[in-house]
């Protein structure tokens, strides 16, 4: 793509490609973050078995109250529509904020794969935000004050923003359950240094107090969100996006609610997020090109 992020793959049908070709495809996501392959008609397990040629697969989150129970662990359906009055997936028809899949387990997701089956005439485009580049470009004192810190990633929300059993939403962000990881992590198979994140909301940088972690954070994430940074994807019904949690942010525009989204994700398991090291600093080379963001395909 003509973006700081992203790369159309063409491959055939994904049913069918050899070992070499998913070695190619694979080398793809790692340099471009996200991957795009279209036209692809894949039943459920069609679907896992292709997500398993790029690693193991993690169980899905458990159903909302009120959503059809799952048939596949590794599955989970991402939709608008309600069938009998029971919701067949989740998040809706509303705008997704900027985030990191599942940030708040201690081993996140490496990769996220998403199948289109139905699609909104309008809305609904899914934008990627490159976090090597985002680091790269990171202002001194910025790199200064996320050098050795961590963000406390809470438990107490769902992925859709619902909050779990047991908690009132009233507790002291300080002291909620979750994972603390590292600002400035190394990809794994990379080597690269990307910045992470997570999501905005219930954030706490680690040992800092309320208002000062507010305000970091804030500068942080309106760095990491600009337009240079990002490209948006208008789907087609067949399409595939794969997209690396470990190094690249994402979100969802609103669609309209009369309008049918279906779509199917399975994810691969990560490995625990590991700081990267300052004295050695490792650019990806997804940076350090002038693209000018916000592109759309």
């Amino acid at each position: 793509m003509h973006a700081p992020i992203a790369a159309l793959v063409e491959c055939g049908d994904v049913r069918t490609i050899t070992d070499k070709t998913v070695e190619a495809v694979r080398r793809a996501f790692l340099d471009h973050l996200v991957i795009l392959i279209r036209g692809q008609q894949l039943t459920v397990p069609e679907l896992l078995a292709f997500g398993r040629r790029f690693g193991e697969l993690t169980p899905a989150a458990p159903v909302h109250q009120g959503q059809k129970p799952r048939e596949f662990p590794e599955l989970a359906v991402i939709s608008n529509v309600v069938e009998n009055g029971v919701a067949i997936g989740g998040l809706g028809d509303g705008e997704a904020v900027w985030h990191t899949d599942s940030c708040f387990n201690e081993v996140p997701p490496s990769a996220s794969i998403l199948h289109a089956l139905e699609i909104p005439p309008s809305g609904g485009d899914t934008g990627f935000s490159n976090m090597y580049l985002a680091l790269e470009t990171l202002a001194p004192e910025l790199r200064r004050a996320v050098h050795g810190r961590t963000i406390k990633h809470d438990q107490r929300y769902t992925s859709g923003g619902q909050l779990r059993p047991g908690y009132t939403g009233a507790e002291d962000i300080r002291a909620t359950p979750g994972p603390r990881h590292p600002v400035v992590r190394q990809h794994p198979e990379t080597g690269c240094s990307a910045l992470y994140l997570g999501r905005r909301p219930h954030a706490h940088v680690t040992d800092f107090p309320l208002a000062e972690s507010e305000a970091l954070l804030d500068a942080l994430w309106a760095h990491a969100t600009k337009a240079e940074f990002t490209w948006h994807h208008q789907w087609r019904v067949g399409d595939i996006l794969i997209w690396d949690n470990r190094c690249a942010m994402h979100r969802r525009d609103a669609f309209d609610p009369q309008s049918r989204r279906i779509m199917r994700r399975t994810q691969c398991k990560g490995s625990p997020v590991v700081e990267a090291d300052a004295k050695s600093f490792t650019p990806h080379p997804r940076g350090h090109q002038n693209f000018q963001g916000d592109k759309k395909c």
